[in-house]
């Protein structure tokens, strides 16, 4: 069996998280992915922890492995014009093409797709950036967070006497893939039909407004603009302590039946309003003492919606995920054999094979001159010469 995107050719210049997680799904699913880097500029996700060891590695970092997996990666200088023509081969290769440079980068470089398309009308082009690539934000650059901010998120966030707290990280580099890998699938059902290519912009800002526009809404209407852990619909609906150091346990009542079981359970008056301080304080006085997955367990049997607050070592052992196949061996030259994330799409008919992300400029020769035919004295030259570097 082989993946569903089998034989179809990605030349992948974005970096950090929000382009690269979007062609981790692609080459997951089998697409053929080169991701292009420079030594002469690192990937930041390159130099984001953690690393192994807790040694600081550009080919050991764990951020970077998870979202570059079964990649090919190249190095090319791109301020060097034999750079930009050896990536203008690996363009001509490719059915799709994907950036998140600042507006004008490709541009200056010939690689836009303006320029691109004049000779190839049939290549897809996806552009991910913070704002977009039209509109008075067009130049602005940033990262997931700048896009928290200006989707509203950030306001949204934290609680209702307090200032508005960021997400703990780059959340637009994670939705904003999810849009960005639909778009490139819907490009390639339309070149099928027409022979037609595309150009794909997306913004982090849209798919993050996209996904709490009921909640601005409501805000927009007079509710709580920061609710914490309330909930318009359910209560008591929160977060309490469990039994050991920073443990905890999720609860959501949703209706009257839900209460009373609730209240019987941890020997509440039910007549108390579900709201209030008391029953907060009488909530967390009775979860604090317990193991959260025996009281999560004996809640939802009850009819009680409550779930063990899962850290990261409950994630990684989690029976569910491990039976569903979710963590993926692989062996790594630098981090050795580890556990990384797969689709969460499960195909019946494909396979979907995750394979280790890619050393720095591990794979020029095999690309640059058993997939692309360029002289391998040519290569080694360009190489000694810091053009592929």
């Amino acid at each position: 069996m082989s993946g569903a995107l089998a034989g179809v050719k990605i030349a992948d210049f974005s970096w950090v998280g929000a382009g690269p997680r979007a062609t981790k799904d692609l080459a997951d699913h089998g697409a053929t992915v080169v991701k292009v880097e420079s030594r002469k500029r690192l990937d930041l996700g390159r130099l984001s922890p953690p690393f192994k060891d807790g040694k600081r590695d550009p080919d050991g970092s764990a951020f970077f492995a998870i979202t570059n997996t079964s990649k090919l990666g190249v190095t090319i200088n791109l301020s060097d014009p034999r750079g930009v023509a050896v990536a203008r081969r690996l363009v001509a290769w490719a059915d799709v093409v994907v950036e998140n440079f600042g507006k004008g980068f490709m541009e200056r470089l010939g690689l836009d797709y303006a320029t691109l398309s004049a000779d190839r009308p049939d290549l897809i082009m996806l552009s991910v950036s913070v704002a977009g690539r039209t509109g008075p934000m067009s130049d602005l650059r940033g990262y997931g967070n700048s896009a928290a901010a200006l989707s509203g998120l950030a306001a949204l966030s934290g609680w209702p006497d307090r200032s508005p707290h960021m997400p703990p990280f780059a959340y637009g580099d994670v939705v904003a893939p999810m849009f960005a890998t639909l778009g490139v699938l819907g490009a390639l059902e339309e070149r099928r039909r027409t022979g037609r290519g595309q150009h794909i912009d997306v913004s982090q800002v849209e798919p993050l407004v996209h996904v709490i526009g009921d909640v601005l809404l409501r805000g927009q209407l007079g509710e709580k603009a920061k609710p914490g852990n309330a909930s318009p619909s359910m209560a008591p609906h929160g977060i309490y302590p469990a039994r050991g150091h920073d443990q905890w346990i999720a609860i959501a009542v949703a209706d009257d039946a839900a209460w009373h079981a609730l209240a019987t359970m941890a020997g509440i008056d039910a007549s108390l309003d579900r709201r209030g301080a008391e029953v907060e304080i009488a909530l967390a006085d009775w979860t604090a003492g317990q193991d959260k997955h025996v009281l999560a367990g004996a809640l939802a049997a009850a009819g009680v919606a409550a779930e063990p607050v899962a850290d990261g070592r409950d994630v990684f052992s989690d029976p569910e995920l491990i039976g569903s196949g979710h963590f993926v061996a692989i062996e790594h030259a630098v981090l050795g054999r580890c556990e990384m994330p797969a689709p969460p799409a499960h195909f019946a008919a494909a396979e979907v094979k995750v394979g280790p992300p890619p050393l720095l400029g591990e794979h020029n020769h095999r690309v640059f001159v058993d997939m692309l035919g360029i002289d391998a004295a040519d290569i080694a030259a360009l190489e000694a010469e810091g053009a592929l570097a």
